[in-house]
Protein backbone atom coordinates (compact mmCIF):
# COMPACT_ATOMS: atom_id res chain seq x y z
CA UNK A 1 0.00 0.00 0.00
CA UNK A 2 1.38 3.41 -0.89
CA UNK A 3 0.20 6.90 0.09
CA UNK A 4 0.85 9.52 -2.58
CA UNK A 5 -0.12 13.18 -2.92
CA UNK A 6 1.25 16.72 -3.05
CA UNK A 7 3.56 18.30 -0.49
CA UNK A 8 1.48 19.41 2.45
CA UNK A 9 -1.38 17.14 1.42
CA UNK A 10 -1.43 15.26 4.71
CA UNK A 11 0.52 12.05 4.02
CA UNK A 12 2.99 12.37 6.88
CA UNK A 13 0.22 13.68 9.13
CA UNK A 14 -1.76 10.53 8.45
CA UNK A 15 1.25 8.38 9.32
CA UNK A 16 1.71 10.31 12.58
CA UNK A 17 -1.96 9.77 13.41
CA UNK A 18 -1.56 6.05 12.78
CA UNK A 19 1.45 6.02 15.12
CA UNK A 20 -0.30 8.00 17.84
CA UNK A 21 2.22 10.84 17.54
CA UNK A 22 -0.54 13.29 16.58
CA UNK A 23 -3.97 13.20 18.18
CA UNK A 24 -7.26 13.07 16.30
CA UNK A 25 -9.40 16.18 16.68
CA UNK A 26 -12.47 14.19 15.65
CA UNK A 27 -13.19 10.56 14.91
CA UNK A 28 -10.97 7.58 15.70
CA UNK A 29 -8.52 5.16 14.13
CA UNK A 30 -8.56 1.40 14.42
CA UNK A 31 -5.67 -0.78 13.27
CA UNK A 32 -5.90 -4.59 13.10
CA UNK A 33 -9.48 -4.26 14.37
CA UNK A 34 -8.24 -2.75 17.62
CA UNK A 35 -8.20 0.76 19.09
CA UNK A 36 -4.97 2.52 18.18
CA UNK A 37 -3.44 2.38 21.68
CA UNK A 38 -3.81 -1.42 21.71
CA UNK A 39 -2.18 -1.97 18.32
CA UNK A 40 0.90 0.29 18.48
CA UNK A 41 3.14 -2.57 19.60
CA UNK A 42 2.41 -4.31 16.30
CA UNK A 43 3.48 -1.37 14.13
CA UNK A 44 7.06 -0.82 12.97
CA UNK A 45 8.09 2.64 11.74
CA UNK A 46 10.93 3.86 9.52
CA UNK A 47 11.26 7.68 9.46
CA UNK A 48 12.24 9.70 6.42
CA UNK A 49 15.44 11.20 7.84
CA UNK A 50 18.22 8.66 8.50
CA UNK A 51 21.01 11.32 8.51
CA UNK A 52 20.65 12.29 12.16
CA UNK A 53 23.80 12.12 14.36
CA UNK A 54 26.00 10.45 11.75
CA UNK A 55 29.05 11.22 13.90
CA UNK A 56 27.64 9.37 16.90
CA UNK A 57 29.88 6.31 17.55
CA UNK A 58 27.26 3.60 17.23
CA UNK A 59 27.37 0.42 15.15
CA UNK A 60 24.67 -0.85 12.84
CA UNK A 61 23.83 -3.79 15.09
CA UNK A 62 23.46 -1.46 18.08
CA UNK A 63 21.00 0.68 16.14
CA UNK A 64 18.98 -2.44 15.31
CA UNK A 65 18.94 -3.65 18.93
CA UNK A 66 17.54 -0.28 20.02
CA UNK A 67 14.39 -1.17 18.08
CA UNK A 68 13.61 -3.92 20.58
CA UNK A 69 13.50 -1.46 23.44
CA UNK A 70 16.09 -3.27 25.54
CA UNK A 71 16.26 -2.41 29.22
CA UNK A 72 20.05 -2.62 29.08
CA UNK A 73 21.80 0.72 29.43
CA UNK A 74 25.21 -0.26 28.07
CA UNK A 75 26.03 -1.01 24.45
CA UNK A 76 28.15 -3.87 25.82
CA UNK A 77 25.38 -5.31 28.02
CA UNK A 78 22.98 -6.82 25.49
CA UNK A 79 21.99 -10.42 25.98
CA UNK A 80 23.03 -13.15 23.58
CA UNK A 81 19.39 -13.50 22.51
CA UNK A 82 19.13 -9.80 21.67
CA UNK A 83 22.31 -9.88 19.61
CA UNK A 84 21.16 -13.01 17.78
CA UNK A 85 17.76 -11.48 17.02
CA UNK A 86 19.35 -8.26 15.75
CA UNK A 87 21.70 -10.21 13.50
CA UNK A 88 18.74 -12.11 12.07
CA UNK A 89 17.00 -8.83 11.24
CA UNK A 90 20.16 -7.52 9.57
CA UNK A 91 20.33 -10.74 7.58
CA UNK A 92 16.74 -10.21 6.42
CA UNK A 93 17.71 -6.87 4.90
CA UNK A 94 21.06 -8.06 3.54
CA UNK A 95 23.20 -6.07 5.98
CA UNK A 96 24.67 -8.79 8.22
CA UNK A 97 28.18 -8.14 6.88
CA UNK A 98 27.95 -4.52 8.07
CA UNK A 99 26.78 -5.33 11.60
CA UNK A 100 29.87 -3.82 13.24
CA UNK A 101 30.25 -0.89 10.86
CA UNK A 102 29.71 2.62 12.21
CA UNK A 103 26.27 3.77 11.09
CA UNK A 104 27.62 7.12 9.88
CA UNK A 105 30.00 5.42 7.43
CA UNK A 106 27.24 3.56 5.60
CA UNK A 107 25.60 4.84 2.43
CA UNK A 108 22.09 6.29 2.50
CA UNK A 109 20.59 3.05 1.16
CA UNK A 110 22.54 0.95 3.66
CA UNK A 111 21.42 3.14 6.58
CA UNK A 112 17.84 2.84 5.41
CA UNK A 113 18.08 -0.94 5.39
CA UNK A 114 19.50 -0.83 8.93
CA UNK A 115 16.54 1.32 9.99
CA UNK A 116 14.17 -1.20 8.42
CA UNK A 117 15.91 -3.96 10.38
CA UNK A 118 15.49 -1.88 13.52
CA UNK A 119 11.73 -1.58 12.89
CA UNK A 120 11.52 -5.33 12.21
CA UNK A 121 12.97 -6.06 15.67
CA UNK A 122 9.47 -5.55 17.08
CA UNK A 123 8.20 -8.39 14.88
CA UNK A 124 5.47 -6.02 13.62
CA UNK A 125 2.41 -6.97 11.60
CA UNK A 126 2.47 -3.58 9.86
CA UNK A 127 5.53 -1.64 8.69
CA UNK A 128 5.12 2.10 8.00
CA UNK A 129 7.79 3.90 5.97
CA UNK A 130 7.83 7.66 5.36
CA UNK A 131 9.63 8.50 2.07
CA UNK A 132 12.10 5.58 2.46
CA UNK A 133 14.10 6.46 -0.69
CA UNK A 134 14.07 10.26 -0.59
CA UNK A 135 17.88 10.64 -0.42
CA UNK A 136 18.97 7.45 -2.20
CA UNK A 137 20.21 7.01 -5.78
CA UNK A 138 18.17 5.11 -8.39
CA UNK A 139 19.95 1.80 -7.84
CA UNK A 140 19.56 2.07 -4.07
CA UNK A 141 15.87 2.90 -4.47
CA UNK A 142 15.28 -0.24 -6.49
CA UNK A 143 17.08 -2.35 -3.89
CA UNK A 144 14.91 -0.89 -1.10
CA UNK A 145 11.69 -1.57 -3.00
CA UNK A 146 12.78 -5.09 -3.88
CA UNK A 147 13.44 -5.66 -0.18
CA UNK A 148 10.01 -4.28 0.75
CA UNK A 149 8.40 -6.49 -1.88
CA UNK A 150 9.97 -9.53 -0.24
CA UNK A 151 9.02 -8.41 3.28
CA UNK A 152 5.46 -7.81 2.06
CA UNK A 153 5.03 -11.57 1.71
CA UNK A 154 4.93 -11.79 5.51
CA UNK A 155 3.79 -8.40 6.80
CA UNK A 156 1.73 -5.44 5.63
CA UNK A 157 3.81 -2.62 4.14
CA UNK A 158 2.56 0.99 4.00
CA UNK A 159 4.79 3.53 2.23
CA UNK A 160 4.56 7.30 1.87
CA UNK A 161 6.21 8.29 -1.40
CA UNK A 162 6.45 10.96 -4.09
CA UNK A 163 8.24 8.58 -6.44
CA UNK A 164 5.31 7.40 -8.56
CA UNK A 165 7.39 5.97 -11.41
CA UNK A 166 9.16 3.42 -9.18
CA UNK A 167 6.52 2.70 -6.55
CA UNK A 168 3.90 1.69 -9.15
CA UNK A 169 6.03 -1.32 -10.00
CA UNK A 170 5.51 -2.65 -6.50
CA UNK A 171 2.31 -1.20 -4.99
CA UNK A 172 -0.78 -3.39 -4.64
CA UNK A 173 -2.92 -0.40 -3.68
CA UNK A 174 -2.49 3.36 -3.97
CA UNK A 175 -4.18 5.95 -1.75
CA UNK A 176 -4.21 9.57 -2.93
CA UNK A 177 -3.99 11.91 0.07
CA UNK A 178 -4.77 15.58 -0.46
CA UNK A 179 -6.55 17.58 2.20
CA UNK A 180 -7.60 20.11 -0.44
CA UNK A 181 -9.50 17.41 -2.33
CA UNK A 182 -10.69 15.44 0.66
CA UNK A 183 -14.38 16.02 -0.04
CA UNK A 184 -14.30 15.79 -3.83
CA UNK A 185 -16.09 12.96 -5.57
CA UNK A 186 -13.82 9.90 -5.92
CA UNK A 187 -14.60 9.58 -9.63
CA UNK A 188 -13.01 12.98 -10.27
CA UNK A 189 -9.85 11.84 -8.48
CA UNK A 190 -9.65 8.76 -10.68
CA UNK A 191 -10.17 10.86 -13.78
CA UNK A 192 -7.39 13.21 -12.74
CA UNK A 193 -4.88 10.36 -12.54
CA UNK A 194 -5.95 8.37 -15.58
CA UNK A 195 -5.88 11.42 -17.82
CA UNK A 196 -2.40 12.27 -16.56
CA UNK A 197 -1.07 9.12 -18.19
CA UNK A 198 -0.43 7.26 -14.94
CA UNK A 199 -1.89 3.80 -14.40
CA UNK A 200 -2.84 2.77 -10.87
CA UNK A 201 -3.94 -0.75 -10.04
CA UNK A 202 -6.32 0.83 -7.52
CA UNK A 203 -6.99 4.36 -6.34
CA UNK A 204 -8.57 5.00 -2.97
CA UNK A 205 -9.51 8.24 -1.26
CA UNK A 206 -8.82 7.99 2.45
CA UNK A 207 -10.82 10.26 4.75
CA UNK A 208 -8.84 9.50 7.88
CA UNK A 209 -7.70 13.02 8.73
CA UNK A 210 -10.95 13.82 10.54
CA UNK A 211 -14.19 15.02 8.98
CA UNK A 212 -14.61 18.77 8.95
CA UNK A 213 -17.10 21.14 7.40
Amino acid sequence: MVFIGPNGGGKSTLIKLMLGINSMQKGSIEILNKPLHKSLSQIGYVPQNTNVNLDFPIKAIEVVMMGKGSKKRSFFGYSREEVSHAMEMLKQVGMQNFAHSKIGLLSGGQRQRVMIARALCLDPKILLLDEPTSSIDADGQKRIYELLKELNKKITIVVVSHDISIILEYASKVAYINKELLFHDLSSIKKEFYTSGEHFCEVELLQMLGKQK
